[in-house]
């Protein structure tokens, strides 16, 4: 005998509708809406499922693994428990449901994994060469923004050594043959370096220009660095890093992607290029001075002389740069026999080396007001 027990809300597992249904009660659990059977649960097969105290919570073993009865009428509750032989009893199939889940979500995150690791880098590769330089100017400037905030934004830009850095960036840029518009500078801070950023930015860090004994190993550096703007390496590292690093948030919440710019900004001032473009860049490098006829060498002696015997104190294998003394040998292999005309004087070298030290020449408004040096660059 079947009879009208009460009301229930009930969620089919196929969509989020909730559906006022009436319930009866005979030889199994039937289901109904507007007086229609939609479902019937055999009394054996109806599981319990973890609920407020106000309510009790079933499902079928049998049925959709999402399918869901909350029945509100306590009275109704208990005529319905007693049916159930089996109310608390974990099923397989009710094991396996969870099984699948735990499986498809491991599936899922190795997916993303292995597509940060290999597709995006490849991607990378291909995608990098085809941006237009407008995009590719705007990405450079948020990776600007990041770099001045770590570094400071004040450059250096004394007015006769200025006049020395660019006539060097002039040279290079026309020797190398640079498609790409350059805005090179000298950054006013400690770090022994030199950077190319997305969009033909180009640093080169104080730290570093203290450290050189002569142009032509300045020069040398600045070709390296032209050499990824040429081929064009910053954009394609921070695609990969990037786009890997906006993949591996998502899995830990970063939903916006916030951290991805930030992680590609750092791995770009820790210069991680692959070797295959660290040799390109080298290899640019060497042409460019040999078009001025001079010689390549001093950059890899300026980095020698900063770093040390590298061979022997790791992995080679891991190392992304060659080592220095590597550099060192394959530039003196092929050095040039005649070098030409200096690339800069002995005036202008020694006006570079205190391009940070000397006060730069006020504009006609800064003459007028003293409220600020005429040394600060304004952000």
């Amino acid at each position: 005998m079947t009879e009208d027990a009460g009301q229930a809300t009930f969620f089919d597992g196929k969509s989020n509708r909730r559906r006022t249904v009436t319930l009866r009660l005979g030889p199994e659990l039937e289901i109904c809406e507007n007086g229609a059977p939609i479902a019937s649960w055999p009394w054996d097969w109806v599981r319990r499922v973890d609920s407020p105290k106000s309510q009790l919570r079933l499902r079928c073993a049998n049925a959709h693994d999402l399918a869901r009865l909350d029945i509100q009428d306590e009275a109704l509750a208990q005529r319905i428990v007693v049916r159930c032989t089996r109310l608390d009893v974990e099923d397989s199939r009710g094991k396996s449901g969870t099984g699948r889940i735990i499986a498809w979500s491991l599936a899922a995150t190795v997916s993303i994994v292995l597509i940060g690791l290999y597709g995006v880098p490849l991607l990378a590769d291909r995608v990098a060469p085809l941006l237009p330089q407008s995009i590719e100017a705007r990405l450079g400037d948020m990776v600007d923004n990041q770099v001045k905030t770590i570094f400071g934004r004040r450059t250096c830009d004394a007015v006769d050594g200025q006049k020395a850095f660019s006539k060097m960036v002039a040279k290079l840029e026309s020797a190398g043959g640079m498609h790409m518009p350059l805005q090179a500078a000298v950054l006013d801070s400690g770090v022994k370096n030199a950077i190319a950023l997305p969009g033909g930015k180009v640093y080169l860090f104080r730290g570093l220009l203290n450290e050189a004994k002569n142009a032509d190993e300045i020069a040398g550096v600045l070709g390296h660095e032209l050499g990824h703007v040429h081929h064009r390496d910053s954009m394609r590292r921070l695609l990969q890093t990037g786009g890997t690093s906006f993949l591996l948030g998502l899995l830990f919440g970063d939903v916006t992607g916030a951290g991805a710019v930030i992680v590609a900004t750092r791995t770009l001032l820790e210069a991680s290029y692959s070797r295959e473009a660290e040799v390109k860049a080298d290899g640019f490098a060497i042409d460019t001075m040999h078009k001025l006829g001079r010689p390549a060498a001093p950059m890899a002696e300026l980095l020698v002389r900063m770093t040390g015997p590298q061979r022997g104190k790791g992995i080679d294998i891991l190392a992304s740069h060659p080592f220095s003394e590597d550099r060192l040998a394959r530039m003196k292999k092929i050095e040039i026999q005649k070098p030409g005309e200096p690339i800069l004087d002995a005036e202008e070298w020694a006006a570079l080396k205190a391009i940070c030290n000397q006060p730069a020449e006020p504009s006609p408004a800064t003459k007028d007001s003293h409220e600020k040096p005429a040394t600060e660059k304004t952000p």
